[in-house]
């Protein structure tokens, strides 16, 4: 006769408890239940990821302003571009503040580098509202005048606050950037040539005049002038090529210097006897922040287009 073990004795078929034989059976079944139901979700995850990447393809491209195209990103570009962009923000801070603070008299040490601190806010606060707009977007017909008129001197306002920019637009010259790493790296050249006016006109303007300059400034002289040039501008279009901001930011920010310097006349006791720098040491070390390495070897890598900081490929 068979026996059978069941509950924690021998017992016979005819005997055995039928709770106690449908026990590891029960036991089992929730396992190949749960194992199945994986099974399903396996096949069920698979045909899911199928489709959204067929839908993916097939979805349209998002939608882009004038100035835009889908980004293709090229890592080796994005990755020099990412390195150029903190090299040029490094030849303002702190290499202009070191550089001209340490060129003026004592008691304007710190005035002199908080100019350089303050106009870095400023001008990406008037960057991220309108000045990246102007100097890259594409005009607009107003006033009588046609787009392409407008064009030829300053950009539209389709991208103030940044609208319409994400993380697969690029701006049209420059596809294999992401936009926002395009829009930090001008930046920098938005913000350099500004600071680069307070050595003209250093002890001379108190800090509340310079912060409005400028903002007026950036947004009514830089950003026009970048988009002549580096924009799709009427100097752009004769062929105009700007290396590394020969005149995007020296002669403008040169032209600059010297109307404020004119304007407000030399420093107090100018002439009366020598003004001594307050430490050379601060200077050398500003200047040696300020090495053109980020800007000028900007457009030096294969697949370059045209040899512009604006138009990188």
């Amino acid at each position: 006769m068979a026996l059978f073990y069941a509950g924690g004795a021998f017992a016979t078929p005819a005997t055995a408890d039928p709770a106690a034989l449908a026990a590891p059976a029960a036991e089992a079944a929730p396992e190949a239940l749960e194992a199945a139901a994986d099974s399903g979700a396996g096949a069920a995850s698979t045909v899911t990821i199928e489709e959204a990447a067929a839908a993916e393809e097939a979805a349209p491209g998002p939608e882009l302003l004038d100035h835009q195209a889908v980004a293709e990103i090229d890592g080796a570009a994005t990755s020099w571009i990412l390195t150029s962009t903190a090299l040029v923000l490094l030849m303002t801070l702190p290499g202009l503040a070191l550089f001209y603070g340490g060129m003026v008299r004592r008691k304007n040490v710190i005035a002199t580098i908080t100019q350089s601190v303050g106009v870095a806010a400023v001008v990406s606060l008037c960057w991220f509202v309108a000045g990246y707009s102007l100097a890259f977007g594409v005009g607009q017909p107003i006033a009588g005048f046609s787009g392409e008129q407008v064009n030829a001197v300053v950009g539209g306002l389709q991208a103030m606050f940044l609208n319409g920019v994400g993380m697969e637009t690029a701006y049209g010259a420059a596809p294999g950037l992401p936009e926002y790493l395009w829009i930090a790296f001008q930046l920098t050249f938005a913000i350099i040539t500004p600071a680069l006016v307070t050595g003209a006109f250093a002890e001379r303007m108190k800090y509340s005049a310079l912060l409005l300059f400028t903002a007026l400034w950036t947004l009514f002289v830089y950003s026009p002038i970048c988009h002549w040039v580096w924009g799709g501008g009427f100097l752009g279009g004769m062929g105009v090529l700007d290396f590394a901001g020969g005149a995007v930011v020296h002669v403008n920010s040169g032209v600059a210097g010297l109307v404020c310097a004119i304007f407000l006349g030399p420093r107090k006791g100018y002439g009366a006897g020598p003004i001594v720098a307050h430490n050379p040491v601060l200077t050398l070390i500003g200047a040696s922040c300020c090495w053109w390495a980020g800007s000028v070897s900007t457009p030096a890598r294969p697949g370059l287009r045209t040899p512009s900081p604006a138009l990188p490929y």
